[in-house]
């Protein structure tokens, strides 16, 4: 499904050789300054390799622009902020988010059918942003915040997910509520999703396989039946 073949960009990665299949949920783990962000800017097109293939669903992606590969890889940052329009409503961003890679018009804010699934998908996170589509972003909490852009990097139909450390800014509670919310979300849609955390619990709790990226390459996977004898702690070790 998504392939990554002796992706290289000096000094930070080398040779890296990495292949998803559909619906698989991969973390990323390894020391700050590792390369995971750049990893992730790779496949999301902001970054291009020097050397090395992206290929997805059999198509050759490397050379592709971040805007036109963002219909078919979304992306969801660290900082709640990023992801969303201050000075928009609820629906307008979303409006927005399900245009992505296609032509925008103001005629689209008024459809009716747009207004019943961004409430069908704002339901999904039990926070009641369903009933607040008319309300400024600028008026919600971090952690709503963080979960509006969720739903907007999932509302275009894209084939790769890719959450950078989405629960970094957030209290620890919430956090726990925003991965719920993500791990539900992508499993229900069966997302292709790579997901980057400093947060061991999250890495041995909600993924398929766990990668450690250290010394700009893959140095170790971890499957499920290797995950069953790691705890947090002794995880985190492998790269402390």
């Amino acid at each position: 499904m998504l392939k990554l073949r002796n992706i290289c960009i000096k000094p930070v990665l080398q040779n890296l050789d990495l292949e998803l299949s559909k619906g698989e949920f991969v973390v990323v783990i390894g020391a700050n300054g590792a390369g995971k962000s750049t990893l992730l800017n790779i496949i999301s097109g902001n970054i291009t390799p020097t050397h090395g293939q992206i290929v997805l669903d059999d198509q050759d992606i490397t050379t592709v622009s971040a805007a036109n590969r963002s219909v078919a890889i979304a992306k969801v940052s660290q900082d709640p902020k990023v992801g969303t329009m201050t000075n928009m409503t609820i629906y307008e961003n979303l409006a927005f988010a399900a245009l992505r890679g296609k032509r925008r018009g103001l005629g689209f804010f008024s459809r009716r059918s747009y207004k019943k699934l961004f409430k069908s998908k704002l339901a999904m996170l039990h926070m009641g942003l369903e009933n607040r589509l008319n309300e400024l972003v600028a008026n919600l909490s971090g952690g709503q915040r963080q979960a509006l852009s969720l739903i907007m990097a999932l509302l275009a139909d894209s084939k790769v997910l890719l959450l950078d450390e989405i629960t970094a800014a957030l209290d620890p509670n919430t956090a726990e509520n925003i991965m719920q919310i993500a791990a539900q979300i992508v499993r229900a849609e069966q997302r292709t999703t790579i997901m980057i955390t400093h947060n061991m619990k999250h890495a041995l709790e909600y993924d398929d396989r766990t990668i450690l990226l250290a010394n700009g390459k893959f140095s170790k996977q971890f499957d499920p039946q290797h995950r069953k004898q790691l705890t947090p702690s002794v995880l985190a070790t492998e790269f402390c």
